[in-house]
């Protein structure tokens, strides 16, 4: 498994709980960091909980985290494997985009390496929330008709404020309680 963080963090961990079977080894999580998100001067200074600043989607990603890709051990766990990425959100696609197609040319560069020709590496994707919009980013074909692009749900195009980003747990969940669309989010 592979979680985009910060966002996929909590979620991988939730689902590894969930994916473990009796009797067998947890399922290892290694965690990369992309970055679309910037923060913006704001004219609302309540939008964000960092006073006078509000994060929009950018246009660039930006890696903050990656795989070591010097460590054969590291990249040896994912060659041939079928490998889940997990993000909370899937809002313009991008990072998801982005994460797909470099992680493939990442593991097929450790296939040659290794000199691995047993079975491809599968990549498949779990999100949260995918909201229901059109998407800049694209994923590859065979992983829609394979059905290994899962959502949780799908939302309106909304802010979702998850309760691991709160700087203040008791004025998020106050503020959660006072939305109307809460509970079906």
């Amino acid at each position: 498994m592979i979680a985009i963080g910060g966002g996929g963090y909590v979620p991988a961990r939730i689902l590894r709980s969930f994916l473990k079977q009796p009797g067998s080894p947890n399922i290892p999580i290694q965690a990369i960091g992309l970055s679309l998100y910037e923060q913006l001067p704001s004219t609302h200074p309540s939008s964000s909980s960092t006073p006078g600043e509000v994060e929009q989607p950018g246009t660039k990603v930006t890696r903050t985290q990656w795989l070591d890709l010097t460590s054969l051990g590291e990249m040896e766990n994912l060659v041939g494997k079928r490998i889940l990425i997990v993000d909370e959100v899937d809002d313009t696609r991008t990072t998801l985009e982005y994460a797909v197609k470099e992680l493939e040319k990442d593991v097929e560069i450790a296939r040659k390496k290794l000199g691995y020709e047993g079975e491809p590496t599968k990549f498949s994707i779990f999100v949260l929330h995918n909201k229901n919009k059109e998407k800049k980013g694209r994923l590859p074909e065979d992983m829609l008709d394979e059905n290994r692009y899962l959502a949780a749900r799908t939302v309106e195009d909304v802010w979702i404020c998850y309760p691991w980003e709160a700087a203040d747990i008791d004025e998020h969940d106050e503020m959660a309680r006072k939305q109307p669309t809460a509970g079906n989010i």
